[in-house]
């Protein structure tokens, strides 16, 4: 199967993506929280929705897939920061930016489709 289309490899894939851009950022008064911040966000999306596949109802599983679109939408935000502080990573974080962005769309599409009875 493409990877592309495993939701839990991609989602483990953002997140070492993001442990590995993350440990290569100069460490500094102002990128350090903003670090923190983004690693909590980026490693959780994968967590959560391997908790939602693992789900024990339909509620359950829509509620962390909410936290999954919440997380990388966060994630998002952190790496627009971590653009400001640190701008010659430009080019990493737009490709990390485009990925978070495309989850959040995905988790949109099936928080949105997933239908309570």
């Amino acid at each position: 199967m493409n990877s592309k289309y495993d939701l839990l490899e991609r989602t483990a894939v953002f997140g070492e993506s993001i442990i590995t851009f993350c440990l290569s950022l100069p460490k500094t008064v102002i990128t350090v929280p903003l670090i923190n911040q983004l690693v909590k966000s980026g490693t959780s999306i994968g967590a959560n929705y391997t908790e939602a596949d693992n789900a024990e109802s339909k509620k359950d599983f829509k509620h962390k897939i909410g936290i999954c679109r919440k997380e990388s939408k966060e994630a998002g935000f952190f790496l627009r920061m971590i653009k400001t502080a640190i701008p010659e990573k430009s080019t990493e974080v737009e490709i990390l930016q485009q990925e978070a962005h495309e989850l959040n769309l995905i988790f949109n599409a099936i928080n949105h489709n997933t239908h309570i009875d």
